[in-house]
């Protein structure tokens, strides 16, 4: 009775040189880069959406309540305005460090996107450069 076995069996004559080990290990970083990159953008979309909610209660606060705004590990008092303009402020500098975050998404992106090119041209399908699905 044959069996088929879906076990993976590499090619033998596929040999790894020293320049495709360092190609495999530069995807890795960049792989790993990558996560960080999307982790701390998740954190600054987090931090943005924060700011906007803390705006739109703004809205509510009457014009001559003192306002509790965080800077850092303390809380200071300030009215509204200063509290409304520090809060743009804030937004725009998150901003900011979103888009150059994504900039450094794409262009790691780009790098990890030419080297699956040349490892799937040299080791076609006994090698998997994508990611786990968990």
């Amino acid at each position: 009775m044959a069996s088929t076995s879906s076990t993976f069996q590499p090619d033998p004559d596929v040999h790894v040189t020293f320049e495709d080990q360092q190609k495999i290990n530069k995807f890795a970083r960049e792989n790993a880069k990558l996560e960080e990159l999307n982790d701390e953008l998740n954190v600054k979309k987090k931090e943005l959406q924060n700011l906007e909610d803390a705006g739109d209660e703004m809205l509510m606060v009457e014009d001559d309540q003192p306002i509790p705004y965080m800077l850092g590990e303390v809380f200071v008092i300030m009215g509204q305005e200063s509290a409304t303009e520090m809060i743009e402020k804030n937004k725009k500098t998150i901003g900011d460090e979103m888009k150059s975050l994504q900039q450094q998404c794409d262009l790691v992106r780009q790098g990890m996107s030419e080297l699956k090119v040349q490892l799937y041209a040299k080791f076609g399908n006994n090698i998997n450069l994508e990611p786990d699905e968990s």
